[in-house]
């Protein structure tokens, strides 16, 4: 890959290590395009997250390494905002970022993703959460306040498989996102999940490729040595998909990448 747009810092309180060697990490990896979006704050959930007091530090962070390696990588800036109502900032949906990730993490104030509840699955219906997970895609994308959506298929992250095919529960959200000219990642974190695979999967991939929806690249790394792995895997499932090319983000204005 050599557009990475989402990954974290320690700030976040779950990922280890510094900014410059995630930095460094992804300048031996041949990454040219290396993005910070640090989990934003917001008033629920503050145990895996920034503070709002941390996002200056945060920025400062970002973009003074911006400067010092200007002349090996190309350093961007952006928030990882969970969508879920009634918790959103404007503050962080005002920020001078170059770019800002929607995420869904919750489904109705369930954390689906979390091994601390696992357990929730137990007494759901598994259709019906697939259902309600992409509702709350949908719903994200049409707010309009996003550039790219995250992990696109997360909640098969504990391989909790619907008996409905996933590009039919997800076409109304594949949909909404074409129509609010988001972008989707390829997103390899899921190769260190359960699931073993990336999100998306390959399939869902392909319908957001007959929507044309454009695409970029995630390591979402929480440690330096997480930064560009599953690379090749990434790029191959993009190409057999379709894509020839990639985006990044400056100034919440899109720019197309080649592959």
């Amino acid at each position: 890959m050599i557009v990475d747009l989402h990954n974290h810092t320690k700030l976040c309180n779950h990922a280890e290590g510094e900014i410059f060697e995630y930095i460094e990490k992804a300048i031996e990896c041949g990454i040219k395009y290396f993005g910070f979006s640090e989990h934003a704050p917001m008033n629920f959930d503050e145990k895996y997250r920034i503070s709002f007091e941390q996002m200056r530090e945060y920025e400062d962070a970002v973009l003074n390494a911006k400067e010092k390696y200007k002349e090996k990588i190309e350093i961007f800036l952006g928030y990882e905002v969970d969508y879920l109502r009634g918790y959103m900032d404007e503050r962080v949906l005002n920020a001078d970022v170059d770019y800002l990730i929607g995420s869904v993490h919750f489904i109705e104030e369930w954390g689906f993703d979390n091994p601390e509840f696992i357990g929730g699955y137990a007494d759901q219906d598994i259709d019906e959460i697939w259902q309600k997970y992409f509702s709350a895609i949908e719903e994200m994308a049409q707010s309009k306040l996003f550039d790219i959506a995250a992990h696109l298929d997360l909640i098969k992250i504990f391989k909790f498989m619907p008996s409905i095919e996933v590009a039919e529960i997800a076409k109304d959200a594949l949909l909404a996102i074409k129509k609010a000219d988001m972008s989707i990642e390829i997103n390899v974190a899921g190769f260190r999940k359960p699931i073993g695979e990336a999100y998306p999967s390959l399939d869902l991939l392909k319908a957001a490729k007959k929507l044309d929806i454009p695409i970029t690249f995630a390591s979402d790394a929480h440690k330096p040595e997480q930064v560009g792995l599953y690379s090749d895997e990434a790029i191959k499932m993009a190409k057999n998909a379709g894509y020839t090319e990639c985006v990044i983000y400056r100034h919440r204005k899109k720019e197309f990448v080649k592959l």
